[in-house]
């Protein structure tokens, strides 16, 4: 089906300006096109001057690009990622020769490497380097005044990749030099070859800062934009094909970018949604709670997991957090932590002072018998799976499961067969020559998981690792990684929003509220005895903080509520209240109820068989009742309806805080 795009009719204000700056710079153009000799473009540009001019000219162009990738390449990485004093001052000194006129940075060239410069003197007495009207010094030049488009183009393809990509691969046992050479240079690739390609124009249509500080010398310096120079005082024709031959190199340079001048790093496409086969051999969860055990019956056995025989396969942690987050954590050997918490709460924090990867917080932090602290993330085992995934979008399946592998200098094919064997117990191994691009949203989860416990980790860390799949893929994932997390030697954090994957997969849940413990313990036990009204929330109850009173409790909103329950009077509490153990009325409820309010519905949302009405009140705070859909019909529930609620007292949980 055809989309009508609106047009907007320019305002000729604008229209004819922009106009005249097409034609001002066109105009140029069409004057060396008409005026070149056609017939004798073959005779001029094969003519000796030229062609040594040429060739000169690409070795010089050639060399300046190879010192600018040298040069340039790990200064642009520095200013793209590592913050210092100064940082201002080096980029302008990067776009400097940009700005500045060619001569002047051909004078600038001769006082710093010149005979009588700040360093030529010192060149040419110890090493015999003269670069003043020598080869090597119009490739001097060329590098100094083209250099810096390609430093501009690859930094600003660095600024727009992700730094997960690297963290990920740190994580799997990747050191620095490895990262930057097999995920950043190509995941930056089509900024690095954009930046290349303007650094080569440029330095072959050098001209200025040449025959300022290298001089016109034929065969050792004269380049084709000096012979061109020379052209227009004795052979006008052939000055302009030699300058229709710039011209078309440049516009070749230009169209091949294709408008690409900051570079484009490869970034993962989104996954394609989940398909129907994908669920092939993997069983949802219903059946696992038919059979009461909370497993699959056809699950695979937890002894798949492979553990590091040298490490004896178990490794209880215990860390001790400073900063912004203020915790101690303690955990056996298989055990599974659900952190939660709100927005800010400090969850993901906690994972990067873990892997040594942020200054807002320090980790004090043992692995087994292995103190592990003062280590780089690459050496601490600890393996980490973003809420993206993470996968290098320029590697397959196989390949990226096999990196922790590679990076730990696993023999190739012993780690992409131990690749492939993970990659079969999470049920994707047919998958191994796919792409990220190519993968469905539970699939490229499952590789990631795959691809962090083929690394042979101590500690494992998933940030809300299913929280971009939709709910039937979710589920199938959530069975997967609870089935093989029930084999894993280590510890493992989940950081997550969903209650139902901090109940089904956490062994304890972590609440942290502004960096600090609010609640350590079972699921069964936070879900009875929430300590934070956001975890109740999350819960899918009331929660409502007061002070306690003689007859119940004094609501921090405004109200008041009647408990069964006594608290010491003053004491600070937490009302929890189940919204299934509201009754919603059209009257006034006579009988039993202590708490009645009445009310307006402003929200009814369905949620699985049932439904979930927001109760706003003038007496109490907001109230969310669970009520079946032929109750609401019978109540004639809609948005505005006017209602009242009442809860027993019975119905209510004090937590004191």
């Amino acid at each position: 089906m055809s989309r009508h795009r609106t047009r907007t009719r320019p305002p000729v204000t604008l229209a004819l300006p922009a106009l005249l700056a097409v034609a001002f710079l066109l105009l140029p153009l069409v004057g060396i096109l008409s005026r070149t000799e056609w017939s004798e473009l073959g005779t001029h540009l094969s003519s000796p001057g030229v062609v040594e001019a040429l060739r000169l000219s690409l070795f010089v162009s050639l060399w300046a690009l190879g010192l600018s990738l040298l040069l340039g390449v790990p200064l642009a990485w520095l200013l793209a990622r590592v913050p210092f004093k100064g940082k201002a001052f080096v980029r302008s000194l990067v776009l400097l020769p940009m700005v500045l006129p060619p001569t002047v940075g051909g004078v600038a060239l001769l006082l710093g490497f010149g005979r009588r410069g700040l360093l030529g003197p010192w060149l040419e007495g110890a090493f015999g380097i003269t670069l003043p009207f020598h080869t090597s010094g119009a490739v001097v030049a060329a590098t100094f005044v083209a250099m810096p488009f390609l430093v501009i183009s690859l930094e600003g393809a660095l600024g727009g990749l992700k730094q997960s990509y690297e963290e990920t691969a740190a994580s799997l046992g990747a050191p620095p030099v490895r990262v930057f050479f097999t995920v950043t240079l190509p995941m930056v690739a089509p900024g690095l070859i954009a930046g290349a390609a303007l650094t080569w124009a440029r330095a072959l249509g050098e001209f200025g800062a040449t025959i300022t500080f290298a001089g016109n010398l034929p065969g050792t310096t004269q380049t084709l934009p000096l012979q061109v120079y020379l052209l227009l005082q004795d052979e006008p024709e052939a000055a302009t094909s030699v300058s229709l031959l710039l011209l078309v190199i440049a516009m070749a340079v230009l169209i091949a970018l294709r408008g690409r001048w900051t570079g484009t790093p490869v970034a993962a496409k989104p996954a394609k949604p989940a398909e129907p086969a994908e669920a092939s051999g993997v069983p949802d969860e219903a059946g696992a709670a038919a059979t009461g055990t909370g497993r699959m019956p056809d699950a695979p056995v937890a002894a798949d997991v492979s553990t590091d025989p040298a490490d004896g396969g178990h490794w209880p942690l215990h860390a001790t957090v400073t900063g912004f987050n203020e915790l101690t954590l303690e955990a056996a050997p298989g055990t599974t932590i659900a952190v939660v918490g709100e927005n800010g709460a400090g969850k993901t924090t906690l994972l990067r002072a873990l892997l040594g990867l942020t200054p807002r917080a320090h980790a004090e932090l043992r692995l087994g018998d292995t103190d592990v602290t003062a280590l780089p993330p690459h050496e601490r085992q600890v393996a980490w799976v973003p809420q993206d995934g993470a996968l290098f979008p320029h590697l397959s399946a196989l390949a990226n499961t096999a990196y922790g592998l590679r990076a730990r200098r696993v023999p190739r094919t012993e780690a992409r067969r131990e690749a492939q064997l993970w990659l079969d117990r999470l049920g994707v191994g047919h998958l191994a020559a796919r792409k990220p691009a190519q993968l469905s949203g539970g699939q490229a989860q499952r590789v990631a998981l795959a691809r962090a416990l083929a690394a042979r980790p101590r500690l494992l860390l998933l940030d809300e690792p299913l929280a971009a799949l939709d709910q039937t893929t979710r589920a199938r994932v959530r069975h997967t990684l609870r089935t093989h997390l029930a084999g894993f030697g280590g510890v493992c954090l989940i950081v997550t929003h969903d209650p139902v994957e901090a109940v089904s997969l956490a062994d304890r849940v972590l609440v942290l509220a502004d960096g600090r413990t609010l609640q350590d313990a079972p699921p069964a036990e936070v879900t009875r005895h929430p300590r934070s009204p956001w975890v109740a929330r999350m819960l899918g109850r009331n929660a409502w903080s007061g002070t306690a009173s003689a007859d119940g409790l004094v609501l921090a909103a405004g109200g008041r509520l009647v408990v069964a329950e006594a608290l010491p009077e003053g004491s600070q509490a937490l009302a929890i209240i189940g919204p299934e153990a509201v009754s919603v009325h059209r009257d006034r409820p006579a009988g039993s109820p202590r708490n009645v309010w009445q009310g307006s519905v402003r929200e009814i949302t369905a949620v699985g068989s049932r439904l979930r009405v927001l109760i706003g009140s003038a007496e109490a705070p907001d109230l969310v009742a669970e009520i079946t859909p032929e109750a609401a019909s019978e109540l004639g529930l809609v948005d505005g309806s006017k209602v009242w609620t009442s809860v027993k007292a019975t119905e209510v949980t004090l937590v004191e805080l």
